[in-house]
């Protein structure tokens, strides 16, 4: 300022000095004097800092709830969860999930050392309970889940038994007393389970029926203990009323829980289903945040590819399949099949033949309020590599009605999925957006133009991880793929990374020893989250964005606050310009 007060440079000056440095310069510089001050709160510096700082491309648009560009990069600066505040070392080996309970209060970590521990979610967390699952013959702990009302806890595990065994099983908790209420049969083990409704869970058994080709069956369980009943019918003496089905789950599991099947679904070339979970539709008009569709066209969604609504040419669907599967063996017999197959190729078409005429088409509800089962699938190899989407209609969400599956047709012996996505590549985690709209992939691509010749040997993998976005409303896939997180195993020995959606954020593992946090609407890569080992889970408080859980195989859980937080809990008393002072003495 001259003696007479005014300003010696004018503000257009200021401002094309203050373009040129960085975000705390510019904040430094604006403690200097009023003039200086006004200027460091322009909104198109804080723009052009914007941009620039966090390499955000030019067409991406503002937030739209933001209210400036200031706040903006505030925003993504100061609430980002990279702080470490605890590390928890309760575990013994590896910590393989995280789960949040809905309220926030509680969450529960599993392990190789095969405990589940429930934990109390305060400023210090401490440990609440631990349940020791190795009277049960478990290996290990693998993923659990709260129910809505966060009055039951769903844990999944993996029994002992050969290098090979892909049985697992689904054990229901009490959060009242911690009391082991029910056990359920779940096989493969990374089926995982999920809840349907508080007390209902889903769980899944595989039955082979050749080489390559299997059956999977997804079951509708009670969550508390029931006492095995013969239903009125199996005691009838007469011919033409035999006894119920037995349910797979009564071997090994202590109690019979089965209510009925929901789904039993034919799987191709070593295919099978996995990691289940439930998408409520009723949220998808009001999403916390909308997604632009910027993404390559491409991905290809079968909507109802495998029903038999696709067969043509007159007569009923079982003697057009049985007449197409006799020329098809004529010919072969005779020589005319062409090209020559291998055994493996000749029992898919064998298999894709019969289930032609017995697949039950997808059926299409008008209720609003629905809610469909998502779960990784594939029909090329054994890696999944394909989403699979069915809608559970009202009349399944309930435990009323035909038990096992009773009282269906034999004509219609498969269900048809909804909806099928191919990613082209090995699926290794998946998660949904709070409003159940946005469906979160990590994939893992193969080679493009790769060619799947025999369902044993699937294509490499690429070490780079993709983070695509489906919307399950439009079927669509939205924004460009997340990157950053890298996996190193090969095909035959891929695990699942669990990620985690919050309104504003994303994140996930990696093997990289580090987990990942982008933001869903600019999708740029906000921090890198250090640990000793593979980072196997993350998850996010549902009810406070800005604290993140991360569990590795460094047997430790970090738990993650965001600066803004970490200040607010530690500092005495207000400070003047908090932002500025932690953004000046911190370094990412």
């Amino acid at each position: 300022m001259d003696e007479g007060g005014a300003p010696l440079l004018p503000d257009s000056l200021v401002y094309q000095i203050f373009l040129s440095l960085g975000p705390a310069d510019v904040l430094a510089a604006g403690l200097v004097c009023r003039q200086w001050h006004a200027v460091s709160r322009d909104e198109f510096l804080w723009r052009e800092q914007f941009y620039r700082y966090y390499q955000v491309a030019r067409d991406v648009p503002r937030h739209p709830a933001a209210t400036s560009w200031y706040e903006e990069f505030r925003r993504l600066y100061d609430t980002v969860p990279c702080v470490e505040v605890q590390t928890l070392k309760e575990h013994t080996d590896q910590v393989l999930h995280l789960s949040f309970s809905h309220s926030g209060y509680q969450f529960a970590s599993c392990s190789k050392d095969c405990t589940v521990k429930i934990w109390n979610n305060d400023l210090t967390v401490s440990l609440l309970h631990s349940a020791d699952m190795r009277p049960y013959n478990w290996s290990y702990t693998q993923f659990s889940q709260f129910n809505q009302d966060d009055s039951l806890l769903l844990a999944s595990g993996v029994f002992l038994g050969p290098h090979n065994s892909s049985s697992g099983e689904i054990a229901v908790i009490s959060l009242d007393n911690f009391a082991l209420l029910s056990r359920v049969r779940n096989k493969p083990y990374d089926v995982f389970g999920c809840w349907l409704t508080e007390t209902s869970l889903i769980s899944g058994n595989l039955h082979r029926i050749g080489d390559i080709t299997s059956c999977s069956v997804l079951w509708l369980n009670n969550a508390f203990q029931v006492r095995a009943r013969v239903p009125p019918v199996a005691v009838a003496s007469s011919a033409c009323c035999p006894p119920a089905v037995s349910h797979p789950q009564d071997v090994e599991s202590e109690n019979v829980n089965v209510v009925k099947r929901l789904f039993k679904i034919q799987n191709l070339n070593a295919s099978t289903i996995r990691t289940v979970m439930v998408a409520d539709c009723s949220r998808f008009d009001s999403p916390d945040l909308l997604l632009d569709d910027g993404a390559t066209p491409g991905r290809v969604f079968d909507l109802g590819g495998d029903s038999e609504d696709e067969a043509v040419g007159p007569g009923p669907a079982p003697a057009r399949t049985k007449e197409g599967l006799r020329r098809f063996l004529d010919g072969l017999l005779d020589g005319r099949a062409q090209p020559q197959l291998s055994e493996h190729a000749l029992e898919t078409q064998v298999a894709e033949l019969l289930a032609q005429g017995r697949t039950k088409p997808p059926e299409h509800s008008t209720a609003a309020a629905r809610k469909l089962l998502v779960f990784t699938t594939g029909c090329l190899t054994y890696s999944p590599h394909q989403i699979g989407i069915k809608q559970i209609l009202p009349h399944q969400m309930t435990t009323a009605g035909p038990v096992l599956g009773e009282g269906r047709g034999s004509d219609a012996f498969f269900d048809a999925l909804d909806h099928v996505i191919d990613v082209h590549g090995h699926i290794i985690g998946m998660g949904l957006s709070p409003d159940n709209r946005y469906l979160y992939v990590n994939s893992r691509a193969w080679p493009s133009g790769s060619v799947v010749a025999d369902p044993m040997q699937p294509p490499p993998i690429a070490e780079e991880i993709d983070l695509l976005v489906f919307d399950l409303k439009t079927m669509r896939e939205v924004k460009r793929a997340l990157r950053a997180h890298r996996a190193y195993t090969p095909n035959d020995q891929c695990f699942f990374i669990f990620l985690d959606v919050s309104r504003d954020f994303v994140a996930s593992g990696a093997e990289d020893r580090h987990g990942y946090i982008w933001d869903r609407h600019y999708n740029i890569c906000l921090a890198k989250l250090r640990h000793q080992d593979v980072v196997n889970s993350v998850v996010f408080s549902p009810q406070e964005q800005e604290l993140l859980l991360t569990a590795s195989d460094d047997a430790t859980i970090k738990a993650w606050r965001s600066p803004r937080t970490v200040r607010i809990h530690q500092a005495p008393r207000p400070r003047p310009h908090p932002f500025f002072s932690w953004f000046a003495s911190q370094k990412r």
